[in-house]
């Protein structure tokens, strides 16, 4: 565990250990909980799909392609849940493959309607 205050700036940072140089690693998703469990029932999206969900959440240039660093302001679930557990999804591609997921950055996806 890691201890916060509220409203506290926190920073991580993801590697891929990796013999290969010619991976890179993007965040995909990454939502919070109460419980450590479960994802799904009370979550808080910090980022998905690329996108950021909260204003607090930040990218930041990473020292090499193999590694991704993130941040974004502590929060709480409430009085009731003092604990927040963070999931995180991240894709490996290749350097330089313009088509993978790495490279596509925020992808919003939309519905279209039946006559498009």
């Amino acid at each position: 565990p890691y201890y916060v205050d509220m409203d506290q700036n926190l920073f991580l940072q993801a590697s891929l250990h990796s013999s290969d140089p010619n991976l890179t690693l993007f965040v995909d998703t990454c939502v919070a909980s109460p419980n450590s469990s479960d994802f799904r029932t009370l979550v808080y999206a910090l980022t998905k799909s690329g996108c950021a969900s909260d204003s607090t959440y930040s990218l930041f240039p990473p020292p090499r392609p193999d590694v991704a660093r993130f941040g974004f302001s502590a929060f709480s679930f409430a009085s009731r849940f003092p604990t927040v557990f963070l999931r995180c999804q991240l894709a490996v591609c290749r350097r330089h493959d313009y088509y993978s997921r790495c490279y596509q950055g925020c992808v919003s996806r939309f519905r279209r309607n039946a006559h498009s």
